[in-house]
């Protein structure tokens, strides 16, 4: 999410072994931190060997046997984590099913079982495909904004499908809303990415990130790329800092609140000027034992690679234009870089 000066503004993991499926399980902030249940640590790892894959061409073709995932759990580091448990929980009820489980019914029924309004599945769209059977790994779930009473979580995840014997690989970006009531956090709408067709004719850096392995991208920023919809600003960002970091980004333009959480300002990301990046060097931006000399350089980096707007969970002094640099809640998980042309 992109913010000025004087507005709120917007935040792991991967795969394991292959084998059978495992059962299912985009601003100013608040706080309520809850005990500590998958570490960032093993969430940077799992996500670091699933990279290979990120960063492929379309969906692809697969064995018939489904991954084996696991449950994408927040840490107590997480700024108001169980808004982000919340967000999870129905991407991961809606999007995996055992075989005799497909369908809107008996997605109704898994996200009835988490005591969230089942009218949420009529939104799921591409979360719920036509399939026999489904896994689903969340990459990661950041902030799109928070604010004290509502909040909006973009759940990154990538998912494998089955059909008629043959697994399919994708996966989507989900921004997923909520609000907070005395008891506790609810999902109050799903929002899911839709990138758009794949262009004719890619410009060259558009190609040369796609196959850059420094830039790993979930399968819904893969799809914006091939789109032909993302700026060249973000194109040429993303192959400069690439120079010097290996990036995991989690949004770039689909899947994000089309205004800034919280105003009527319209957000940088859906017109494919900014970009996102929630762990940087194998390390997660929200994992405390990150260095934060690493994050800083990173934004140094970003801003000097022509970013007008960054942000991320270090204040910084300096840059080239006033208040270049920001910092809040929202990008407590993840570094903001946004461009204005």
């Amino acid at each position: 999410m992109t913010r000025k000066p004087g507005h709120p503004s917007r935040r792991a993991v991967l795969l394991g072994a292959t084998g059978g499926l495992v059962g299912v399980a985009a601003c100013s902030g608040g706080s309520s931190h809850t005990a500590p249940s998958q570490s960032t640590t093993a969430r940077s790892g799992a996500a670091s060997a699933a990279s290979g894959s990120d960063t492929a061409s379309p969906p692809t073709t697969q064995a018939a046997t489904l991954p084996r995932t696991t449950p994408w759990r927040p840490t107590s580091a997480e700024i108001t984590p169980a808004a982000k448990l919340r967000a999870v929980q129905v991407v991961e009820a809606i999007g995996a099913w055992p075989e005799g489980k497909a369908g809107a019914a008996a997605a109704k029924a898994r996200v009835a079982a988490l005591r969230l309004p089942t009218g949420l599945v009529d939104e799921a769209g591409p979360l719920l495909p036509d399939a026999d059977a489904a896994a689903l790994q969340v990459v990661d779930a950041q902030y799109g904004g928070i604010l004290t009473d509502s909040a909006s979580v973009l759940v990154v995840c990538r998912q494998w499908t089955r059909r008629a014997g043959t697994v399919s690989a994708g996966g989507t970006t989900v921004d997923v809303r909520l609000t907070r009531a005395a008891s506790g956090w609810t999902v109050t709408a799903l929002h899911p990415a839709r990138p758009g067709a794949a262009a004719s004719a890619l410009p060259v850096r558009a190609r040369e990130v796609l196959s850059d392995s420094r830039v790993e991208l979930p399968p819904a920023a893969q799809a914006d790329l091939r789109s032909g919809r993302v700026h060249d600003s973000v194109l040429a960002a993303l192959l400069r800092l690439a120079g010097s970091y290996r990036m995991y980004v989690s949004v770039v333009r689909s899947g994000h609140p089309l205004d800034v959480f919280g105003t009527s300002r319209p957000s940088d990301h859906p017109l494919g000027r900014a970009f996102d990046v929630w762990q940087i060097d194998g390390h997660a931006v929200v994992d405390p034992a990150t260095s934060r000399s690493l994050i800083e350089r990173f934004m140094r980096d970003a801003a000097a690679a022509g970013s007008y707007n960054v942000g991320g969970p270090v204040l910084l002094s300096g840059g080239a234009a006033a208040n270049q640099f920001f910092s809040d809640d929202t990008h407590h998980d993840h570094v903001h870089i946004g461009f204005d042309r």
